[in-house]
């Protein structure tokens, strides 16, 4: 509160709670929304990281006048903690010092509790983040391994908000603020004794608990209505009550999507945290930049679509500029662009001519079994940013560290082998990340991913462009053990193939995590394939998981 009262303020608007701590940059969701609502006049504290086990922490703000906003951090706090074979993570680059001590299992429920507990009768405790995002309804809950409700009933939070929270979170402070009923505001969800009119009914929570074809009944409905050009509003009993889920609020213009990144941000950990130790994420967030949000991959076990969105929505050109080169005058700026990217490095100025009209298609995907007609392909455009952030006094080197969707690049006739060429020479710290997750047709069906010929034509173009500019590069490939449908004998096809075609033994390989609301949970929990009703085989045995991992990354034995 010293920090408040320097500015004349003796109380909050709104405080912030969120799992990580708090640094302050514009790829932290908790950092974007107080800056947002400071720039909207607001008086905003953050609390990162409290203890759940005493007040100390959640009361040193006081109480806000308008809400609490709580959040689990940038990552779900189960996969924070836990590998998912079940083992707890000893390290945490996102917690000062490093060590995974200081965020509870269920973030998100652990500290609206400790809001309660503390605070009776207290503001509105509004939920959002990656964690409530995801579990805003009825969903298979893997570390449980049961069906779970609403994670606003277990968290005895207000208000819900849900994907990118921008536009949501700056309507609701403003009905807060003058007491109008804010009921209605897209990309929320709220808790009701009353069946919303008009709104579509989802099969209950008790049968979504008992009978795996209502959860996939549930799941479809869901999944149908999470667009927001043509998303419909959707209601959940749970018992005597409802979960009303308003439909989702639109994306972001570029313009306002600018505005975002034009927010003053320090680009350092706070200095209340920093001096409890070295907060490790700091390193590759604070000099990289975003040039894009959402992606269209429609990877099935991804649960980025369901949160940021399957509409990439890009900055402009003058934006990105702009942020890059006022990195080169900070103090600590030593000439290197971490990363230049987004959730997929090359989606930047990429969109659908139908998607902004009419939404998603249904029964179609943009980028499976193959690239649609209607998506407009085209690098030329990232291509020409990359050449203009080297053109930056000061920078000596903005790599691009995000993963590149390499069935993209190759459908791209016009411009991918130049954006490749531009990558591999100026761009490239060593390795480029692509992410073909698996070789065998069907295993690839299931996690809706590109044939491996596209990825052979991609490490083929990228050997020989490096090679033409005498450059020893290589390819990380990132791949997945244990996703359902997947067999032993498949992850032996997958080393098979790694050896002979890849010319490795792969080390990025991680075994399949179910992430609530994804395609990829719903076979897992239910053991068949959702597109085609047929039984397919899920690994459920940890020691199996693992097995299938080590059959891939084991080093072969030289020794006689």
């Amino acid at each position: 509160m010293e920090e408040a009262r320097e500015r004349g303020w003796e109380r909050l608007d709104v405080v912030l709670v969120s799992g990580d701590a708090y640094l302050d940059a514009p790829s932290v969701g908790v950092s974007v929304i107080g800056h947002l609502l400071m720039h909207a006049g607001y008086r905003v504290g953050i609390i990162a990281q409290p203890d759940t086990r005493e007040g100390r922490d959640i009361i040193r703000l006081g109480e806000p006048r308008l809400f609490w906003g709580v959040s689990s951090g940038s990552v779900d706090s189960l996969v924070s903690n836990y590998t998912a074979a079940g083992k707890k993570r000893m390290n945490d680059d996102l917690t000062p010092g490093g060590k995974n001590i200081r965020r509870p299992d269920r973030a998100v429920i652990a500290y609206a509790n400790c809001i309660r507990r503390h605070f009776k009768n207290t503001a509105p405790i509004v939920i959002g983040g990656i964690e409530a995002s995801l579990r805003r309804i009825a969903h298979y809950d893997y570390w449980d391994d049961k069906i779970r409700r609403s994670i606003l009933f277990d968290a005895k939070a207000d208000i819900l908000i849900y994907g990118m929270g921008e536009r949501a979170v700056r309507e609701l402070s403003g009905c807060l603020n003058s007491g109008s009923d804010w009921r209605n505001i897209r990309g929320i969800c709220y808790l009701s004794d009353m069946k919303q009119e008009h709104y579509i009914e989802l099969p209950p929570f008790e049968a979504v608990s008992s009978d795996t074809d209502e959860f996939r009944k549930m799941h479809r409905i869901f999944c149908r209505n999470s667009d927001p050009a043509h998303g419909a509003g959707m209601v959940q009993r749970h018992g005597s009550r409802y979960l009303v889920h308003n439909p989702p609020a639109p994306p972001l213009s570029t313009e306002e999507l600018d505005q975002v990144h034009s927010l003053p941000y320090e680009r350092d950990v706070h200095p209340y945290y920093k001096k409890m130790g070295t907060v490790r994420a700091l390193d590759t967030i604070r000099f990289s930049v975003t040039t894009h949000r959402g992606c269209f991959g429609g990877c099935n076990f991804c649960a980025i679509a369901v949160h940021q969105g399957t509409s990439v929505v890009s900055r402009s050109e003058e934006s990105v500029l702009k942020e890059a080169e006022s990195l080169t005058r900070h103090p600590d700026f030593k000439g290197i662009l971490s990363d230049i990217g987004g959730a997929t490095a090359n989606m930047y100025g990429m969109a659908c001519r139908k998607m902004k009209r009419s939404g998603t298609c249904e029964h179609r995907r943009c980028l499976f079994p193959g690239v649609c007609g209607s998506m407009k392909i085209s690098h030329q455009r990232l291509t020409r940013l990359l050449r203009r952030i080297r053109m930056i006094p000061g920078v000596k080197k903005a790599f691009v560290a995000s993963g590149i969707r390499h069935d993209l690049v190759m459908a791209d006739r016009a411009a991918g082998e130049k954006y490749l060429a531009e990558i591999v020479l100026h761009h490239v710290s060593g390795q480029i990340k692509v992410a073909p997750e698996h070789c065998v047709p069907r295993v690839l069906d299931l996690m809706a991913k590109p044939s491996v010929q596209s990825l052979i034509e991609f490490r083929n173009l990228f050997n020989r462009l490096s090679r033409s500019h005498n450059k020893k590069q290589y390819c990380t490939y990132y791949l997945i053990a244990a996703h359902p449908g997947c067999t032993g004998e498949d992850m032996a096809e997958l080393r098979r193939f790694a050896a002979t075609e890849l010319a490795l033994t792969p080390e990025q390989v991680q075994i399949f995590t179910p992430t609530p609301a994804t395609w990829s949970t719903l076979m897992y929990h239910t053991g068949t394939n959702p597109f085609t009703g047929e039984k397919i085989f899920v690994e459920r045995n940890v020691r199996e998981k693992e097995r299938q991992k080590r059959v891939v990354v084991a080093k072969t034995n030289t020794k006689k």
